[in-house]
């Protein structure tokens, strides 16, 4: 792990956008012009048995070009940007010594920003905050304690979802115990645990809004044809799985979990998961304009593939890969 955090690392190529954006499409053209490794920067496709819900490659597209942090975790177990970051560090030189290229490409931006700007030494768990944090939710409701977070922490709560349990619930626990806020420790430069890496980061961003809902909206249509409501009901057939799980809070799980509790019908399923897919989306973007170094493309113009192509084509040719 030294080995690779002191090594010169060449900056790497990522492409990031909001779900629904295109990035996938974009990935494999590229693949088809360039040899590259792809790199998920994803928080959904790390979990094995989570296919259709989380829109996951397909096994065709899989084959097309070598995909890394796919498939990884099972839904009992969680995956933090930590480990992602030390994933993601383990595998570049890997990719480069076998002659390819690695590009990052998703949408998980917490993890992209852990990349850029390298981790902080985080403060260690404190399991009786969690457990009091836990028993405040059952009374007040996770939008209430994203409101209390909203007051001491708006930066971090400006980008959680009012019923992200976890991630509410760790930026308040870290508040509590050191009287600090979880964006003064991502803030931090000194002390890093790891450095930030140099990526090129290219995005695709739509101009219309009304054009990523109605992407939004004909994906989700498909993961429903497709059979999403069946993939939660054999992931709640195993018997250890439950909707508190960072996995089953996944966009579109949460939901489908609902609908087989007898608390929505197929219509509000439908309804509930679209809108649930646009805040996702508005969330990703919030986070994307605060990367100003990022360079634009737009994603609902008619040659956005040519401009990615062509922005992404300058990155990989000035960055040869290292002969196997």
């Amino acid at each position: 792990m030294l080995d690779h955090v002191q090594a010169p690392i060449p900056p790497c190529l990522a492409l990031a956008g909001p779900t629904a954006s295109g990035k996938t499409a974009a990935a494999l053209a590229l693949a088809q012009r360039h040899r590259i490794e792809i790199i998920s920067v994803d928080s959904a496709l790390v979990y094995r048995g989570m296919d259709v819900g989380t829109a996951k490659p397909t096994a065709a597209e899989l084959a097309q070009v070598p995909h890394h942090l796919i498939d990884i975790r099972d839904p009992l177990q969680a995956y933090s940007a930590a480990e992602f970051v030390q994933d993601v560090l383990r595998l570049m030189p890997d990719i480069r010594a076998r002659g390819a290229q690695p590009v990052l490409v998703g949408g998980t931006m917490l993890y992209f920003k852990a990349l850029m700007d390298g981790l902080d030494p985080m403060p260690a768990a404190q399991p009786a905050l969690r457990a009091a944090l836990e028993a405040e939710a059952a009374e007040r409701g996770w939008p209430a304690l994203h409101a209390e977070l909203a007051q001491v922490d708006p930066e971090t709560a400006a980008r959680l979802a009012p019923n992200d349990a976890q991630r509410i619930q760790r930026a308040l626990e870290v508040f509590r115990a050191t009287g600090q806020t979880l964006s003064h420790f991502h803030a931090g430069r000194a002390g890093r645990a790891t450095p930030g890496l140099p990526l090129v980061l290219l995005t695709l961003e739509p101009h219309d809004r009304t054009w990523l809902h109605e992407r939004i909206a004909r994906r989700f249509d498909e993961m429903l044809s497709q059979g999403l409501v069946d993939e939660v009901r054999q992931l709640r057939e195993r018997g250890d799985l439950n909707p508190d799980l960072p996995s089953m809070r996944c966009v579109g799980y949460r939901q489908a979990w609902e609908a087989l509790d007898g608390t929505l019908s197929l219509a509000e399923l439908r309804e509930r998961g679209i809108f649930a897919t646009r805040q996702l989306a508005k969330r990703q973007l919030t986070w994307l304009r605060g990367m100003p170094s990022r360079q634009i493309v737009v994603a609902d113009a008619p040659d956005a593939l040519h401009q990615v192509l062509q922005a992404a084509e300058r990155v990989l040719i000035s960055q040869p890969a290292t002969p196997p």
